[in-house]
């Protein structure tokens, strides 16, 4: 346990930073799976409104980890890597489809 004065207010400081990045990545999670949900609709079903709906997903997605990065939750890497991995699934149905007709 913690002796000091400073000490004991690193260890709440520390706690309520835990808690407050651990809602930033379930959030960040949270939009990912919805936007992929949205991915996998519209390449069942590919029409304007699915496509409409992807967009906003990806837009929500984007915003939340632009977010979690400005705030330190993420590294900018991860950031990125996540982004890419979002429209990475996107194009490949959309080539899928382009291909496919």
């Amino acid at each position: 346990m913690a002796n000091t004065k400073s000490a004991i207010k690193r260890i709440k400081i520390a706690e309520r930073n835990r808690l407050r990045n651990k809602a930033y990545k379930s959030a960040v999670k949270t939009l990912m799976k919805k936007y992929l949900t949205a991915v996998d609709t519209y390449a069942a079903d590919p029409t304007p409104e699915a496509k409409q709906e992807v967009l906003s997903r990806m837009a929500a997605a984007y915003s939340k980890i632009d977010k979690a990065v400005k705030r330190g939750v993420l590294h900018p890497n991860n950031g990125a890597r996540k982004k890419s991995r979002l429209v990475k699934r996107l194009k490949q149905h959309e080539q899928a489809e382009a291909t496919g007709n």
